[in-house]
């Protein structure tokens, strides 16, 4: 029987074959990822051992998971990482401070963890150009949630780096789900034979042998222990009946009457050990001469092996450290934290100092609860929001103060829905009411309650909630209180099914008086969106107007804040340049800023808008970065630009999957925005196919909801499917709703769709005219689909006018400008027209070339890169490292048979 050069690795023969083979990989230049997961004490530490003696030639970065440690943000990534901080001047900038402000080494805005993640994903590709990298995790369940969330993002994307990222766990959590998998169970019934033969008498009963291993179900660990805490009549009685589930417990029990054996200080340093996570011998020493106990006369009074203290002071076992914790009792637990807390510098680890101090806390104490405030705020500047949460929780329990508890509480419930505790935020919540002793604080908190329901999805619920709050702050913080009407219209216009409460919030802002020191942007928005709904379009756009110059100079913290509203506002004003350059601008800064979170919406907005302006090209890229952002931070939206983009471009069948599936998700999430879209994408893809009746429906579909911009881009639609099926009332009606929207907007944009529009309703004399008078503002947009389906529409009318000739004309720029544009559906509408002329076509379409081998993630990196965008600027884009991306590049080389990428430009022009 193989023992593997380790006792615990008994039987473990093909787990260690495939560990093997993951550091073989990665000498060869790929990267690996397993998640080695099973109960305590089945050896999943003997195999991460191996797996680091086996890693001849290999960096090896190790890391402890410690569940005293799992409050504090970036811990366990900083036991990681630390061995590599010399390299972090080589990232980008953005990465790099993001590292640098998580680990507390500078100052800074809180970075999302996902530029975090990206951060650690180059950090490691670096040092995988001097050797390859073994990243080793144990007790990974015990890992701060920040961490893990950092590493599994970096576990996902790790493709040709030559990193190895091995993690040991009792349960998978959320954040490692679906990576490579190690489950290690219990040991075949041979192999536990052996291994338990090798640990106990040789005297001992076979039969007795046969009980034990039965009731220790191959755990390693059960078989070593449990037989060392019993005697030879106990096992000749039996274990007693023991369950799976009760065998970690079993196992402790074992180490508890081990523990029980040692003497008093002996016992106490272990305590000491237990309660200090990062292992540091210094420390414990210290702790343990405040308690009167001296370290090297309770090592020599012998501690059965439980405890090794050398470079670090390490356990036999996690279930160790877990058994001396508990069987200790609650006096000497406060004595042995306040110990540690009393030798913790306060400059160089405020925050174990602080959580050690709250743990001994007897009960409630100002003096520690302001130190875990103070450490509240330093973790929210690292971007630990879960942290600061747990902080300033345990700071609200400690307070005696009702006052200044209310106050905390309200700061700790909103710290705790920015981290996703909404369960947690509302018990916060319910005690800030309780305790508040003003009408000002209670309206906080009133606040924090809308923010909850807002982030649990509850839309119809929480655009009432919010306006409530923004009543009550009114007489407080006037201020406060004009941009809580904000997030409540913005919650109602965009995702509540709740028209009423839409009204309702738009008329409370209009009766609210001047402000003092005048309008700032923001303030200008408020008031237009206020018009918007409660006069229209046409009485808004003044005010509109305004507060679109305003945003366009917004300083950038604020137009990271209230990015969303600059780009909602945008489109009702009608100028499609400005639109453009608005969510351009507000997708780059947020992307620059590294808001990852929020980065789709933007990006949704702007792959809009350049679907809108025909730059199809560039609307693919913007889908394929959207993606890739959306699937590495996880924050579902709908496919807004996919929608628009594969209905103008006439692709029937992706564009109704999409359709289809967006309207069913969305609605039954209550996201009206993204049904109200796909049906206007549906009634475009259906006009572009001449299937009328359908383009109809879809677009009556979107106009019954009273979305505030899509559902008022879609009347073109309904007023061209209408006139063609002869349903002139609702083609009239529809009109009269697009010109209260659009006529008061002298732009281009919306003079010329309106004049497109009354061209179909007509009489000839003046149909005519209005098809020139589109075609002419139209030519002057950005908008070449529109102003293509304009000459469309003209000749069309045209060839029903017996104007053969100058229907032709009319006919065949469309049908050239929808080719190069590639919206086949268009294309083959306005080719069917020219026949009917009796002009002779040739169906074009586009050529298949050595670029439609690429797949989707390549042909997006080629596109980055003829954009001259450099390999880590475009990993940044796509959450890849550079080294992965020059993997992608030459596969991208051969495909494409180019050597350079500067011949990118060639095989890959503009319009491709």
């Amino acid at each position: 029987m193989a023992f593997r050069g380790h006792v615990g690795l008994v039987g473990r023969e093909s787990e260690c074959a495939l560990l093997d083979q993951t550091v073989a990989a990665v000498r060869t230049g790929e990267s690996r990822v397993l998640v080695v997961h099973g109960a305590p004490g089945v050896g999943k530490s003997a195999l991460l051992g191996h797996v680091e003696r086996s890693a001849t030639g290999t960096r090896v970065l190790r890391a402890v998971g410690v569940e005293s440690e799992m409050e504090l943000a970036f811990a366990t990534l900083h036991q990681l990482c630390a061995p590599l901080l010399d390299r972090l001047k080589n990232l980008p900038a953005l990465q790099r401070d993001a590292l640098e402000t998580v680990f507390g080494m500078r100052a800074g805005t809180p970075p999302e963890r996902f530029l975090v993640g990206l951060a650690v994903l180059s950090l490691l590709s670096d040092a995988s150009e001097e050797s390859p990298v073994l990243c080793v995790v144990d007790d990974a369940q015990w890992m701060d949630r920040a961490s893990a969330q950092v590493l599994g993002f970096v576990a996902r994307r790790l493709l040709a780096e030559s990193v190895a990222l091995v993690l040991a766990t009792r349960v998978r959590g959320q954040d490692l789900l679906g990576l490579p998998e190690l489950e290690v169970s219990g040991l075949r019934n041979a192999d536990a034979h052996a291994l338990l033969n090798s640990a106990t008498p040789t005297g001992l009963d076979q039969h007795i042998r046969d009980r034990i291993v039965a009731e220790a179900r191959g755990n390693p660990l059960a078989l070593l222990e449990l037989p060392r805490a019993l005697t030879v009549t106990q096992l000749a009685g039996g274990l007693g009946l023991l369950h799976a589930d009760a065998l970690p417990s079993r196992i402790e029990q074992s180490f508890l009457a081990r523990i029980q054996g040692l003497s008093g200080p002996s016992r106490l340093l272990l305590l000491v050990a237990a309660a200090e996570p990062v292992g540091d011998p210094t420390l414990v020493r210290r702790a343990a001469e405040r308690l009167g106990i001296t370290p090297a006369t309770a090592l020599d009074a012998g501690t059965d092996g439980l405890l090794s203290f050398d470079v670090r002071v390490v356990f036999r076992h996690p279930l160790v450290r877990s058994a001396v914790y508990r069987s200790a009792t609650e006096e000497d637990r406060r004595a042995v934290h306040l110990a540690l807390a009393e030798v913790t510098d306060p400059r160089v680890d405020p925050d174990r100092r602080a959580w050690h101090l709250a743990s001994a806390a007897a009960g409630p104490d100002e003096t520690v609860a302001a130190e875990l405030e103070r450490s509240a705020d330093r973790a929210q500047a690292r971007g630990g929001l879960a942290a600061a949460a747990a902080f300033l929780q345990r700071s609200v329990a400690l307070t005696t103060d009702t006052s200044r508890r209310a106050e905390r509480a309200v700061a700790a419930a909103d710290a705790s829905v920015r981290a996703g505790d909404l369960a947690a935020a509302r018990r916060l919540v319910d005690i800030a009411e309780l305790d508040a002793p003003s009408e000002f604080l209670r309206a906080r908190a009133h606040l924090v309650r809308g923010r909850i329901a807002f982030a649990a999805g509850f839309n119809n619920e929480a655009p009432p909630v919010l306006l409530a709050a923004a009543r009550r702050l009114e007489p407080f913080d006037p201020d406060l209180a004009r941009e809580t009407y904000l997030i409540a219209w913005g919650a109602a216009a965009w995702g509540s099914a709740d028209g009423e409460s839409l009204v309702a919030i738009s008329r409370a802002i209009g009766r609210l008086p001047a402000r003092e020191g005048g309008p700032r942007p923001i303030d200008l928005v408020l008031a237009g969106c206020a018009l918007l709904v409660t006069e229209g379009g046409g009485a808004a756009v003044t005010a509109l107007r305004r507060a679109m110059t305003a945003l366009v100079d917004l300083p950038v913290p604020d137009l990271l804040k209230w990015g969303w509203a600059a780009c909602g506002v945008s489109p009702a004003v009608w100028d499609e340049q400005v639109m453009y350059e608005t969510y351009a601008r507000a997708a780059e800064l947020v992307r620059t800023a590294g808001i990852l979170t929020e980065l789709p919406l933007y990006l949704a907005s702007l792959g809009a808008a350049t679907s809108l302006i025909g730059d199809f090209a560039a609307a693919a890229g913007i889908v394929s970065e959207a993606d890739a952002v959306a699937a590495a931070t996880g924050v579902p939206l709908a496919p807004y630009t996919t929608l628009i983009l594969t209905a103008m471009q006439g692709k029937e069948a992706e564009a109704s999957a999409v359709i289809t599936a967006t309207i069913e998700r969305t609605g039954t999430d209550g996201q009206l925005t993204g049904v109200t879209t796909a049906n206007w994408a549906a009634a475009v893809l259906y006009n572009g196919l001449a299937r009328y009746e359908e383009a109809l429906s879809a677009a009556r579909a979107s106009t019954r909801i009273a979305q505030l911009i899509v559902s008022v881009w879609v009347l073109p639609e309904l007023v061209e499917a209408a006139v063609r099926v002869g349903e002139d009332k609702t083609a009239h009606d529809g009109l009269e709703r697009l010109a209260d929207e659009a006529e008061a907007c002298d732009t281009d944009w919306a003079q010329g769709i309106l004049a497109r529009c009354r061209a179909l309703l007509s009489d000839p004399i003046a149909a005519d005219d209005l098809y020139r008078e589109a075609i002419e503002r139209l030519g002057r947009t950005l908008l070449r689909p529109d102003l293509a389906r304009a000459h469309l529409l003209y000749g069309e009318w045209l060839r029903r006018q017996s104007r053969r000739v100058d229907a032709r004309h009319q006919l065949r720029t469309a049908y050239d400008m929808f080719v190069s544009i590639g919206m086949a559906a268009f294309a083959e509408r306005a080719r069917r027209e020219l026949l009917a002329c009796g002009e002779k076509v040739r169906k074009r379409t586009v050529e298949a070339s050595s670029s439609d081998e690429l797949t989707p993630q390549e042909r997006q990196i080629a596109l980055l890169v003829r954009e001259g965008l450099s390999n880590p600027e475009v990993g940044a884009r796509l959450f890849l490292s550079p080294r992965t991306v020059e993997w992608h590049l030459r596969k991208i080389f051969t495909k494409l048979s180019i050597t350079s990428r500067r011949q990118l430009r060639e095989v890959l022009p503009r319009n491709a």
